[in-house]
């Protein structure tokens, strides 16, 4: 019968409010004080990635243009 008890307390436990600890709450916090810096890195990095690639294309003359013409835009 004392089984029963436990085997309640347990599933009480399970679903009652948690409260959080000072470090979850420091956790949570420092991810959303990163996120902006994150963000702007990445697009960033992502946007002069694409940038370079094209320069090097174009000093390449893997586009059909004029090639002097070309190679000034991409070392540009």
């Amino acid at each position: 019968m004392n089984t029963d008890k436990i085997y309640a307390e347990s599933i009480a436990k399970e679903y009652a409010p948690k409260e959080t600890s000072k470090v979850v709450a420091l956790r949570k916090l420092d991810s959303k004080a990163k996120r902006p810096a994150n963000i702007f890195a990445y697009t960033f990095g992502i946007i002069s990635a694409l940038v370079l690639g094209v320069g090097m294309c174009l000093c390449m003359n893997q586009f059909d243009l004029n090639s002097t013409i070309s190679m000034i835009a991409g070392k540009i």
